[in-house]
């Protein structure tokens, strides 16, 4: 509980800066692009969570790898984490920025299931169905599990879709006892 509130404090901070630069979207490619490159790596994530390595391995570790590539804003942001000590809930930071990034530009966030992944005009398609439908601009973040057998389950907010064949096996084996 503790972190997430760290997490969010820090998340608020950084996002604040994007909304009075007018940059919201420039800040999210850079810390997506930092949580992709290192904090999708469990390793990655295991170094800068270890208290006993140095911060300023950790520092130069991140200017390493992004010197350069992100904007100095957020690579100061970095170094304020490793410097309180905070880094290692970077994605907890970056989950909760994009939380509100989303909040503020009106856009729902659609978890869609699927057995296998789903081709770029596939997402396009369903993106564009899916606006229509809530009337919302819609993002959606992709999963694969091939236990859904095939078909799609779409969660939005509260709200579930389930068009999996798993989902309508089960819903015709619900029928079949009654």
């Amino acid at each position: 509980m503790l972190n997430i509130q760290l997490a969010s404090k820090y998340a608020t901070a950084i996002f604040e800066i994007a909304k009075e630069e007018n940059n919201l979207d420039g800040y999210d490619k850079d810390l997506a692009k930092v949580r992709e490159d290192v904090f999708s790596i469990p390793e990655a994530v295991k170094f800068f969570q270890n208290p006993l390595i140095p911060q300023q391995a950790k520092k130069d570790l991140l200017i390493k790898a992004f010197d350069k590539e992100i904007s100095a804003t957020v690579m100061n942001f970095l170094m304020l984490l490793v410097d309180k000590k905070r880094i290692g809930v970077y994605n907890e930071i970056y989950d909760i920025f994009t939380s509100l990034k989303n909040k503020e530009q009106g856009i729902l966030i659609a978890d869609v299931t699927s057995a296998f992944p789903l081709s770029k005009k596939q997402q396009d398609a369903l993106t564009k169905k899916l606006n229509s439908l809530t009337k919302r601009k819609i993002k959606i973040r992709p999963h694969k599990d091939p236990a859904i057998l095939g078909g799609l389950i779409v969660k939005i907010g509260d709200k579930l879709i389930d068009g999996s064949a798993a989902g309508r096996l089960r819903a015709l084996q619900t029928a079949m006892r009654n």
